[in-house]
C-alpha cells in the first residue's frame, strides 16, 4: 500500500473514483512495481516511472499571468498535423494531442461549437471562439487570414439534403499578421521521460509585442503498462487516464471517461481563459 499512497495524491485522472475493480486493478499494478529477488527488492522501471511522473506533477498546472478581453484573433504559431499513438520517443506532445490539421484551425474559430442557447452542458468549457486566426501553412509556409461561416451546400449541389448547413473554413493569403497573441505548444519530454513512457507538454499564449509568456499550462502524462501492445492497446491512448493536470479538469460533475476522450478542444479551453474572446 505505500505505492498506492503516493499514486492516490498526484491521480486526478477521470476514473479516479474508488471502486473495488479500480482498487484490484491497482493493487495488481503495484505488485508487479516491485521485483524481488534472494539478496531484496528493487525498483523495476515501471516503479521509477511512477515516481519520476510524481515529480513532474509537481510542477504542472495552469499559470495566467495576465487576462485580456474582447481578443479578435490569434496566430497559432504551431499547427498540429498528426496523431501518436503508439510512438514512444517521437516529440510530438502525446500529452496536448488535440484535432489535427484544418480541423484544428477551424477549433478556434467562432461559431465551430456553436450550439442553441441553453443547450450548452452545465460546467462545460465555453469554446466560444475568435473571428479569425493566423497562420503559417505547414505546407507552402505562405502566411493566412483563416475564417470560417455557415453555408447550406444543397443551394450549390442538389444532391446534399435541403436544410443541411455545415461550417467551412475560409482562407486569405496576408502579408503580415495582425494579431498581437500567439499560442504555441512544445514537447519538454526528456529522453528518462520517454524511457519510461512521460510525455511531457508546454502550452504557451505570448504577448508577440513584448514576447512575454501570458499563460502557460504544463502537463504531465505516464502509460503505467511501459508500452504494452497486449490486446491492440495504444499507450498514449491510455496514458491519458493518468494525467496531471487530468483532462476532467474542466467538466466537474461530469461522468468519467476515458482522459483521451477530453483531450480534443482542450488547447482552446486553456487559450480563452487568458484570452478573452469578443464577442
Amino acid at each position: 500500500m505505500t505505492l498506492l499512497a503516493p499514486f492516490a495524491r498526484h491521480y486526478r485522472g477521470p476514473v479516479a473514483v474508488a471502486s473495488k475493480a479500480l482498487t484490484a486493478r491497482l493493487l495488481l499494478v503495484a505488485a508487479a512495481l516491485v521485483t524481488c529477488t534472494a539478496s531484496g527488492c528493487a525498483k523495476s522501471t515501471a516503479e521509477r516511472g511512477l515516481g519520476l511522473w510524481q515529480e513532474r506533477c509537481k510542477t504542472s498546472g495552469e499559470f495566467i499571468h495576465k487576462v485580456v478581453e474582447d481578443v479578435d484573433g490569434i496566430f497559432l504559431l504551431t499547427l498540429r498535423t498528426t496523431l501518436n499513438f503508439d510512438d514512444q520517443y517521437r516529440l510530438d506532445d502525446p500529452y496536448g494531442s488535440d484535432s489535427i490539421g484544418t480541423d484544428y484551425i477551424l477549433n478556434f474559430l467562432q461559431g465551430f461549437y456553436y450550439q442553441p442557447p441553453n443547450a450548452r452542458p452545465q460546467g462545460f468549457p465555453p469554446r466560444t471562439g475568435y473571428r479569425f486566426v493566423e497562420a503559417r501553412d505547414s505546407e507552402d509556409g505562405q502566411l493566412y487570414r483563416y475564417t470560417g461561416r455557415y453555408e447550406e451546400p444543397w443551394q450549390a449541389n442538389k444532391s446534399y439534403l435541403k436544410g443541411y448547413v455545415r461550417f467551412v473554413l475560409d482562407r486569405t493569403l496576408i502579408r503580415t499578421s495582425s494579431a498581437r497573441y500567439g499560442v504555441r505548444f512544445d514537447d519538454i519530454s526528456t529522453r528518462t521521460d520517454r524511457e519510461h513512457w512521460i510525455a511531457g507538454s508546454s502550452l504557451k499564449v505570448v504577448d508577440l509585442q513584448t514576447q512575454a509568456v501570458i499563460g502557460e499550462r504544463l502537463g504531465y502524462m505516464i502509460d503505467l503498462a511501459q508500452g504494452s501492445r497486449a490486446k491492440q492497446r495504444s499507450p498514449w491512448l491510455l496514458a491519458a487516464n493518468n494525467a496531471c493536470p487530468s483532462f476532467d479538469r474542466n467538466y466537474p460533475g461530469r461522468v468519467p471517461v476515458p482522459g483521451a476522450a477530453l483531450q480534443g478542444g482542450q488547447t482552446l479551453d486553456f487559450v480563452e481563459k487568458v484570452l478573452r474572446p469578443s464577442k
